[in-house]
């Protein structure tokens, strides 16, 4: 019986996303998918919608919420 409720945990933990990891995981599908942020060497250099993904996983990753 250990073994389920080990399980529940475990999947619990794993939907668990930190805020900074899912702002870059958004901005990294973005950047997957857009034409304006495919081939640009900076995030800065991308369309409105990147850099606009890009500073909120700035702002995520120096504590900040959004």
């Amino acid at each position: 019986m250990t073994g389920a409720r080990s399980t529940r945990v475990e999947a619990a933990v794993r939907h668990a996303e930190l805020p900074m990891l899912r702002a870059y995981r958004l901005w990294f599908e973005h950047t997957r998918k857009c034409a304006g942020c495919k081939d640009v060497r900076k995030a800065q250099d991308g369309c409105a919608s990147g850099r606009d993904l890009w500073d909120a996983y700035r702002h995520a990753y120096a504590g900040g919420t959004r």
